[in-house]
Order: structure tokens, then sequence, then C-alpha cells
């Protein structure tokens, strides 16, 4: 029987089958030893098949068939036994929940985040949570950071989900649609569901005083359905989003300002590092490419730490 994945502990899983029931699932053994590069071999969001046991415990089953994916959003594992994780799979959109403080989200992290949506063809929102705790200049901070990526084509919306600023309208975006939100620990994730969906009661922490680092409050991946027929995937938060699976050689085709200029380079070739007639440096001369992009843009070529 076909299921959505709705729920990822670790060893177990929660499907909604198609017979409108829930059950808890194990993965079967021979799942397991195939050719998987991921720690986590079915991730939230996956369709499957299940083999209900009846005779065993009620509402359990085994799931002994993966479907392909349309999409999924990876990062490189700091388990170094495996390659990657899977966040989640078969996607519609996946916001990305930035503060500017309490915690810092850099602009490496939404780079690397938005480098990955990109590659997956997922599109990408930036939400700017904890409107209410903006200084002037931290308003001014959050201009330049919607003056670089609006200009590219990311929706940027600012919210207080404490106050409830602004959250009708990215709710509304929720509507029909499968949904990840990804974000740092303490960025609100958890206070914006509650105020999307009251019913949904997910559990929330203060900062940390000393560190200005968030509290884990979500333990594992879940998937929460909205009363509008959406379905939005929450995750623990992460404080490293590490590429994997994209070639340096490739890398550029996901940075659409590059994008957009690469044919006009001198050699088709081009890495857009030190070349001579390359049509990104020379943007990024003239100011059309954001230097902080091209930092990121950098790091990841070279492979360098993935929590900036």
């Amino acid at each position: 029987m076909r299921a959505l994945v709705t729920k990822s502990t670790g060893s177990w899983y929660e499907v909604l089958a198609d017979d409108g029931k829930t059950y808890n699932c194990r993965i079967k053994g021979k799942f397991r030893t195939r050719d998987i590069k991921t720690t986590n071999p079915v991730a939230v969001g996956d369709w499957v098949d299940i083999m209900v046991e009846t005779d065993i415990v009620p509402h359990t089953a085994i799931i002994v068939q993966l479907y392909e994916r349309r999409n999924y959003i990876i990062r490189k594992s700091i388990n170094l036994s495996k390659q990657a994780q899977i966040i989640a799979a078969n996607l519609d959109q996946a916001f990305l929940v930035v503060t500017l403080a309490s915690p810092f989200t850099s602009l490496g992290f939404i780079d690397r985040f938005l480098v990955t949506a990109e590659a997956y063809s997922i599109p990408a929102s930036l939400i700017f949570n904890k409107l209410d705790l903006f200084s002037d200049a931290g308003l001014e901070v959050l201009e330049d950071y919607k003056a670089i990526y609006g200009a590219l084509g990311y929706p940027c919306y600012e919210v207080s989900a404490l106050e409830g600023t602004n959250v009708g309208t990215v709710g509304a975006l929720l509507r029909g649609r499968t949904t990840l939100m990804l974000g740092h620990s303490g960025v609100g994730k958890s206070t914006f569901i509650n105020a999307i969906h009251p019913a949904a009661k997910m559990k929330t922490a203060a900062i940390s005083d000393w560190s200005d680092k968030g509290r884990h409050t979500t333990t594992f991946a879940e998937m929460i359905r909205l009363p509008d027929g959406g379905r939005l995937i929450d995750t623990p938060g992460i404080r490293e989003l590490g590429i994997i699976d994209i070639e340096p050689q490739e890398l550029g085709h996901f940075f659409p300002e590059m994008r957009e200029r690469m044919n006009d380079c001198r050699f088709n070739d081009c890495r857009h590092i030190n070349e001579p007639g390359c049509a990104v440096l020379e943007a990024l001369e003239s100011g059309a490419i954001a230097p902080s992009r091209y930092d990121s843009y950098l790091s990841i070529y070279h492979g360098n730490d993935t929590r900036i």
C-alpha cells in the first residue's frame, strides 16, 4: 500500500497511508543494504510502499519500496561514515527563516541554502523573522539583505511570528503546497508555525543569554498538515549546510546572476576566478554582482567551512 512519510525519528518512520490510517514503520532489512549514500534512506516527504503487520502490533508496517523523488533538499552530513543527509523530499517550495540577531544568520548560510534549492529546482523564499527586535541599524542591514536577494528574484518577507506581523501573508503561501521550513535553532520556526496553525502546539524555547544561540525544540523532521490542505515540513535547527553533489565546474549555474552572464565569458570553461575576459568578474567589478555572493561562490567552489 502506498504511503507518505510524515515523520522521521531516525530508526522509525510515521506514514500516512492511502487507506487514511497512520502507521509506524521500520525499513525492511534488505532495503538498508542497497547502494544508498545518505544517512537516511527515507526522508519526510517521500512516497513509499508499505506492508502492514496486522498480526504483530496494530498500526505498524514495514517500508518495502521507495518511489523516485521529484526533488529534495540535501546537505553534507556531519557523520563522516556517510556522504549526505536528505532533509526533505518532494517539495513545492522551501522557506529559509532568517534572523539578523539572536541568532545571526550569515549571508554565506543563506547562499548555501539558495544554491541547494537552485540545484534541485525548488522555489525558495527568505522569511526575515523577529522584526519586533530590530533596531534602526538592524533595519538598515535588513534592507541590504533584501536588496541583494530581491534583485535576484528571491521573495523576501518581513515577519514577527511573536507579534503576528505578516504571518497571514506568509501563511497564505502554504495553501495547497508542500513546504520545507529551514533555519538555525532559535530563529523562531516553531513560534511561526504556532502563529499560523495554533493546533500544532509546537514547543518553543528562549535564546541562551550567554551564547545567543537557540536551543533545539524540534528533535526530528515532521510534516504538519494544515487546515487548508497545505503540508509544512518542520526540521530541527541546523548549524551547517554543506553543499554536496555539485561539481565546481557547474556551481556557477546555481547563482542566477552568474548564470545569466556565463555565455559572455571569453572561455567556455571559465571558472570565474581569474580568467581574462570573464563576464562574471567584470560584473563583480562594476557592482552588478554583490561581493558577498561572489565570496560565497568562492567558498563553495574551494570547499571551505560550511558554517559561514
